[in-house]
Parts: structure tokens; C-alpha cells; sequence
């Protein structure tokens, strides 16, 4: 028995004035100073004052939210008691929003102990709104949270159904400004999503869908947001399919580039789209050479050389190398500028992390304590996985 879970998707031009037809008293909104800077904050307030509703904003999120913020943030919480929580912004403010909503729901919950399993009894005080400022993270429709352990240097993935949100708003206008290197790493974030989402050992039926729409439309609209960030009608599709990946691997599970990237970035502050899009060529490789994996169907839903699975493999990563290139990604950790020095000095901590992440377990083929430490040798260097 599995489930499909999905919050309720407001898209398309001017989906944001869905707020307006909103019931409540306060909201708290959770988002980062430069959005509240570029205005987009104040489109939500509008919204929300056209719906009677006031707000309250906190706008200390940081690139790759911390466990120490998140707390301080429920504290805000506990003290404005609002009935909505507002998360805008990226994957960073939306994952930060969630945790801290559940803990001004459980003040008595760890947060490093979310799991699966547990009841919470979330929305005795609140609902959650999730508004993406970037095409990518789909955090704003899956039940996921990554924070950052700031105290002891650790990745913390973590996650409930509870949490999925009530309400997403996938509104064009929020990322039609977004500068080309954004646009790459969070579009090749979402890329990561739907490849893995389809070849995950969790796939279903349900999930299947969402991952090949998506995949077809980021290599269709991606380099020509890239190329011209004010293509509307490649903006929007970038938006939506997004979201799309993040309903597909959110109801299948990422596997194991995910689980290389979380490493790599708590290592050394890789931005979580670049880090995960880095490792799929290679994870993709590595799990093609076991046979058995579903990368041909893929390639065929792209329209790629795809005879049999080798072949559907190998036009699955030269596309998305191709896709790389044009988007000035770094193809290496060398290129990516990691002194040898450094990498060599964290190689096990990075192997050990990768283990113990959760995204590994639906991994098509799962790598041992060897493997993994010679796929990030390789991922360094540049080589093709031949093992």
C-alpha cells in the first residue's frame, strides 16, 4: 500500500490573487530579507490585506537554513499566534517554514526526531501556504524539510505527510526575474528530481507521470529561461514543472545523487540544486552498469537514442551533460573549485554522510562503503563511472 499526497495547486498568471479570497486573522510570513528587498513580499501583503487578513513577517532565512533559525522563528510564532503560515521564497524559506510551523504546533517536539511515523496533530493552530520564488526545489508541494545542523556540521533530512501544505501558490510573476545562475542550478535541481523520481525503487504509477512531464518540459523551457530570463511562456512551464517534479520524487522518494549532494553541501556550502545536479550524471552511470534500471524509458520519453538500456543510459547522460554545458554548470568538483587538499581531508566524512542519508535507501542500484568513496573520486575528477 503506498499513498499519493498533494497539496492544493493555485498556478498559472495570477495565482497569487487566490489569496485574496482567503479567511483568517493573521499570517506569519517566513521568507529572507532580499525578497522582502525586491518586493515580493509586499505582493503577498496586498493579498492578504485585500482578504482582511494582517501579517507578520520573519525574514532571517539563510541560504541553507539552520536548525538554530528555525527555532527562533517558532519562538515568533508562539508569540503573534497567527492561523496561516506563509512560506515564500525558495526551498530554503519553504523547508524553514515547515519545521517551524510544527514546532509552534509541538513546541515539545525535537525537530532532528521528525520521522514518517509520528502523529503531530498539526493544523490545531494553523495551515500552511507554500509560494516558490525559484523553478526548482519543489519543496512547496512535498512533506520534506533539509536544515542545516550548525552546531555539528550536518545535513538533517527529515520529514511527515503532516507536513505536506495545504495551499501552493505557483505564480509565474515571482520568477521572472530570477538571474541565469539561479535559474541553472534550481532548474537542474528539479531535473534531478523528476530522473530520480522515476528510477527510484519507490516509483509507482502515480509518480511516473509527473517525473517524465516534468523531464520533458525542464529540457525544453530550461535553456531558454537561462538564455532570456523575461521568456514568460518559458517561465511559467519552468515553473510548473517544478512543482510537477516535486509531486513526482515527493510521492516516489530521490535517490542517490541526492543523498552525494546533501553530503557535499554540508561539507562545504554547495548550494543544494548545484551539488545534486553535479553527482546525477555520475550516479546515473553507476546504476546503469548494474543493468536493470529505467533510464531508457526516460530517454525515450525524450525522444533520445534508447534501444535498449545501455544506450538509453548513456543518451540520458550525454543530454544532460549537453544540458550542463549550456548552462556554464561545473561538470567536476575540480571545476566546481574544490582544492584536492580539501577534498581528500573530508573524502570519508562525505562517504559516511552519504550512507547514513535517507535518499539513499531508493537508490536503483545501492553502492557500498567502496563504491560511494570512488564514485565522489570520480565525480572529482571528471571520469565516467565504469564500475
Amino acid at each position: 500500500m503506498w499513498f499519493f499526497d498533494s497539496p492544493h495547486v493555485v498556478f498559472g498568471e495570477d495565482a497569487l490573487s487566490y489569496l485574496a479570497q482567503l479567511s483568517g486573522r493573521l499570517a506569519f510570513i517566513v521568507t529572507d530579507a532580499n525578497l522582502a528587498r525586491l518586493g515580493l513580499l509586499q505582493r503577498v501583503q496586498d493579498q492578504l490585506a485585500a482578504a482582511g487578513i494582517d501579517s507578520a513577517v520573519f525574514d532571517q532565512i539563510e541560504p541553507e537554513p539552520s536548525l538554530q533559525t528555525v527555532k527562533h522563528c517558532a519562538a515568533q510564532m508562539i508569540e503573534r499566534q497567527p492561523d496561516w503560515i506563509i512560506g515564500l521564497g525558495g526551498g530554503s524559506c519553504l523547508d524553514a517554514a515547515k519545521a517551524a510551523w510544527l514546532l509552534y504546533e509541538r513546541p515539545d517536539v525535537d525537530p532532528a526526531a521528525i520521522n514518517p511515523f509520528d502523529h503531530f496533530g498539526l493544523r490545531a493552530r494553523a495551515r500552511l501556504i507554500t509560494i516558490p520564488t525559484t523553478s526548482g526545489t519543489g519543496s512547496e508541494a512535498t512533506w520534506y524539510v533539509v536544515l542545516t545542523d550548525t552546531d555539528e556540521q550536518r545535513k538533517l533530512g527529515m520529514g511527515n505527510r503532516e507536513l505536506l501544505p495545504d495551499l501552493t501558490i505557483v505564480d509565474p510573476q515571482f520568477v521572472m526575474k530570477l538571474p541565469p545562475s539561479l535559474t541553472a542550478d534550481t532548474g537542474l535541481d528539479a531535473l534531478t528530481h523528476a530522473i530520480e523520481g522515476y528510477c527510484s525503487g519507490w516509483h509507482n504509477d502515480f509518480s511516473d507521470g509527473l517525473c517524465l512531464q516534468a523531464a520533458r518540459l525542464i529540457f525544453r523551457y530550461l535553456p531558454r529561461a537561462f538564455q532570456d530570463g523575461s521568456d514568460r511562456e518559458a517561465r511559467e512551464h519552468l515553473h510548473n514543472a517544478a512543482t510537477l517534479a516535486g509531486l513526482g520524487f515527493g510521492n516516489s522518494q530521490a535517490t542517490l545523487a541526492h543523498a552525494m549532494g546533501h553530503a557535499l553541501g554540508a561539507e562545504f556550502g554547495v548550494p543544494h540544486g548545484r551539488a545534486v545536479a553535479l553527482f546525477l550524471p555520475y550516479t546515473i552511470e553507476f546504476s546503469a552498469n548494474a543493468g536493470g534500471s529505467r533510464y531508457f524509458e526516460i530517454a525515450q520519453a525524450l525522444g533520445l537514442p534508447a534501444a535498449d538500456d545501455r544506450q538509453g543510459a548513456a543518451s540520458l547522460v550525454a543530454a544532460i551533460r549537453e544540458l550542463q554545458a549550456a548552462l556554464r554548470h561545473p561538470p567536476s568538483l575540480r571545476e566546481l573549485g574544490i582544492e584536492r587538499a580539501a577534498f581528500d581531508r573530508v573524502l570519508a566524512e562525505l562517504v559516511t554522510k552519504t550512507e547514513t542519508d535517507t535518499q539513499i535507501v531508493t537508490s536503483p542500484r545501492l553502492p557500498d562503503t567502496d563504491e560511494v568513496r570512488r564514485l565522489f573520486e570520480y565525480a572529482y575528477d571528471g571520469r565516467s563511472v565504469d564500475f
